[in-house]
């Protein structure tokens, strides 16, 4: 974690601030991680923070982009569906979560309809088989703030994927949660030593401060690329 974060760094026009699967079933009691028993202390600080990040971000023009996971059973994984059963478990029951048109997909932060992006992915990455790194570039973007859930998986996994994408990536450690408070720890001790700088929500959000009232312009919007993803 760096003593001190520079507001350049993280500046509007060059900045996209990524919320990552903060959804019934990994931020809710009554969710699949709820109902399975897994300990949600430490989540709604998360989503607070987060929901702290996403209305400074707005307030000076940074891209605030969801990213939402939504799965179906004919899209299962044959191999992660194998995985599943190796360790033990029910497939059926291990990979039922945020399935399309249940609850449990989704978002329990609302996004501002007039200016947040919503991407949705099948897979632990936000940039797999998705438009997220076509709507960054097009817009101008070299720079991620990421928050999400859980720290240790779809979190990890996009933060490591931005990072090999020559991305500047800023991890804000205490808008992420994790069910297992040493699992979230060493996660955020891992990347902060290899693929980003882990900061502080309100060091990002005074940085972000700083920019209202100044002049600075807002991404051109991203057009959709022709690539095929999801």
């Amino acid at each position: 974690m760096v003593e001190r974060l520079i507001p350049e760094w993280i500046a509007p026009t060059r900045t996209a601030l990524l919320v990552i699967d903060m959804q019934v079933d990994f931020a809710d009691p009554d969710g699949a991680a709820g109902s399975a028993g897994h300990d949600l202390s430490a989540i709604p600080l998360a989503l607070a923070n987060a929901a702290r990040l996403a209305e400074s971000a707005r307030a000076v023009g940074v891209s605030v982009i969801f990213i939402r996971l939504e799965t179906r059973a004919e899209d299962d994984s044959p191999a992660w569906i194998e995985r599943a059963r190796r360790r033990g478990d029910e497939p059926e029951k291990a990979l039922a979560l945020c399935r399309t048109g249940t609850r449990g997909a989704e978002l329990v932060i609302a996004p501002d309809s007039a200016s947040d992006l919503v991407i949705t992915k099948r897979r632990y990455s936000a940039f797999v088989d998705t438009l997220l790194d076509s709507v960054l570039n097009d817009g101008g973007i070299d720079t991620l703030v990421i928050c999400g859930l859980t720290t240790e998986c779809c979190v990890d996994s996009t933060v490591r994927d931005a990072f090999h994408r020559d991305y500047h990536v800023f991890l804000a450690g205490d808008a992420c949660g994790s069910y297992d408070s040493a699992l979230h720890d060493v996660t955020l001790r891992s990347l902060d030593l290899n693929f980003a700088i882990v900061v502080r929500t309100e060091d990002v959000v005074a940085a972000w401060t700083l920019f209202i009232n100044t002049t600075h312009e807002k991404p051109a919007e991203a057009t959709a690329p022709s690539r095929s993803a999801r």
